[in-house]
Formats: structure tokens, C-alpha cells, sequence
């Protein structure tokens, strides 16, 4: 996969916060995906007491949820941990990882933050705006915006919003579990997003996207050099 450097990444906050805000004025909000047969998992890990980034990419068939390819890639880690700026400390070690492909995905759904970003420009946006692929951020906890209590059945969800405006969706994917942060994150609507989560879970609480890259990402491999 071919990937076009847009900015750098090595940004004081403030210059990353004013990119961010830029940026975001280019996501798409609406479906434009084509014949999906491919999904990808992205997460990130830290090796080296933080010192080196590792990024784990998962393709899987769609819709058999069977894993294709992956791959990993490690890069120093040259940005401070700042919460809403978690993309530029990550992205790098990620787009290492895309290019290493010969399978591309036809959506990406992010460990991360879509448009529910105090600037609407998580991980999820600002990697699907750089690959030009849709894309979902599927995040654990909140980052911003406030949501109602969500019916404990399975596929429920009510509207995550923040300053009168809906950023994403707080999804029950599985009965009596904590529910997930759903977000758009570019060229994709918020309930097709919903709908695609939906579409990759088995009987876990999280995507099977989502569980083979965290598997990849976090795991201590035996060979050091798979980057």
C-alpha cells in the first residue's frame, strides 16, 4: 500500500492541536464504500518501557471473519503521550505497518476514537483520511460527550453527543457487557458504522477485527525482527 505523507509528526501540541482542527474539516460523514471483502483491525502497543511503537495491522475475510494476513511494525515512539493527540505518538508505527500489505482492506476499524475527539479527529478519522480508506473507530472508554444508559440487549445504543451534536453511537454488543464508543471516523455514517461493528462480532464483546490486532499488538513475539 502506497501512503502519501501529508504533515509531519513531530509537532509541538499546540501545532498538532491546530492540524488536527484542519484536518478535520476534510472527513467525509457519509457512506462511500465500495464491495467490502476485506476488514482490518488496527492497534497499537509500546515496547521498551514505551520506547518503541509497535502497530499490528489484521486483515480478515468478509464476511467469514477469517484472518487473511497481518502484519507488524515497530518505530521509535517520538511523541509524548497528550490525550486527544494519541495519533501522533501511534499513526507513524501504523502507516509502517499499511505499507507492508499486499492485501488492502476495504474498511479499517481503529482501537480508537473516529469523530467522538474534542477536535473530531481521533486516530480512526486521521488514518482514513491519510489511507483514503473508510473508516470506524471502536473505542473502550469515552473520550468526550455525554450518552444516556443503554438498554442491556445486544445491538442496542443510544447517541453519544457533545455540544449539541452526535460525534458517535454508545453500542451494547453484548448482553450484561460494558458497551463500546462507536464514531465514525471518514467516509462513513454513523449508523453504517454501527451496522459494519455489528457485522464483525462473534460472541465477544469486542470485533474479531479489534481482538486479532490487540492479540498482535500486545503479544511478546519470538521473532524480533518482524518489522
Amino acid at each position: 500500500m502506497k501512503i502519501r505523507q501529508r504533515h509531519p509528526w513531530d509537532l509541538a501540541p499546540k501545532e498538532a492541536m491546530a492540524l488536527q482542527s484542519r484536518l478535520a474539516t476534510e472527513i467525509v460523514l457519509r457512506d462511500q464504500l465500495g464491495p467490502v471483502r476485506h476488514v482490518a483491525g488496527v492497534d497499537v502497543g509500546f515496547e521498551d518501557n514505551g520506547a518503541t511503537t509497535r502497530a499490528a495491522v489484521a486483515v480478515l475475510a468478509f464476511p467469514s471473519l477469517q484472518l487473511e494476513t497481518s502484519v507488524i511494525a515497530r518505530k521509535p515512539t517520538c511523541f509524548p503521550y497528550v490525550p486527544g493527540l494519541l495519533s501522533f505518538r501511534e499513526v507513524p508505527a501504523v502507516l509502517a505497518a499499511m505499507e507492508q500489505l499486499d492485501v488492502l482492506p476495504d474498511l479499517l476499524l481503529c482501537d480508537g476514537q473516529g469523530i467522538a475527539h474534542p477536535r473530531r479527529l481521533g486516530i480512526a478519522s486521521h488514518l482514513g483520511l491519510l489511507l483514503d480508506v473508510p473508516s470506524i473507530g471502536v473505542a473502550k472508554t469515552r473520550l468526550v460527550g455525554k450518552h444516556d444508559e443503554v438498554p442491556d440487549k445486544r445491538g442496542a445504543w443510544v447517541p453519544l453527543r457533545d455540544v449539541n451534536e452526535t460525534i458517535g453511537a454508545v453500542l451494547r454488543t453484548r448482553q450484561g457487557v460494558k458497551p463500546l464508543y462507536v464514531s465514525p471516523g471518514h467516509r462513513i455514517g454513523l449508523e453504517s458504522a454501527i451496522a459494519w461493528v455489528m457485522a464483525c462480532l462473534t460472541r465477544y464483546r469486542l470485533p474479531e477485527t479489534t481482538r486479532w490486532a490487540h492479540r498482535l499488538a500486545s503479544e511478546k513475539q519470538k521473532n524480533p525482527r518482524d518489522s
